[in-house]
């Protein structure tokens, strides 16, 4: 009988390792299908980050272009709007006539070539 209980004894144990070794390998599988996911995260994490980088830089690079063009536009704006004003001064209109040259002078003619 004590060769009985001992063969007994064996199996439960042999299925307790074989159960334990299952469990293992149950826990191995799943640890690496949450490292596998883990992983697809942090690289769709990274991409979003690196398009939000690229598209940030070309923002900045626009708004820059922008704001330059601002400035220059601007700057034609002032000149134009002093040179508008300097019009309705006094002795205006004679400095408008001076700097027009197609303007055609009091008894003379216009010669057109073709």
């Amino acid at each position: 009988m004590s060769k009985k209980l001992k063969t007994q004894r064996v199996d439960y144990a042999t299925l307790a390792s074989s159960l334990q070794l299952e469990e293992e390998s149950r826990e191995f599988i799943y640890s690496l299908i949450a490292a596998l996911m883990k992983l697809g995260l942090l690289s769709i994490g990274i991409a979003s980050l690196l398009n939000l980088g690229f598209a940030s830089h070309q923002r900045i690079r626009r708004n820059m272009e922008l704001t330059s063009l601002v400035r220059s536009e601007t700057l034609k704006y002032k000149k134009l709007h002093l040179r508008f004003d300097s019009l309705f001064t006094i002795g205006g209109r004679n400095r408008f006539i001076e700097e027009q040259g197609q303007w055609i002078m009091p008894n003379s003619i216009r010669v057109i070539w073709r």
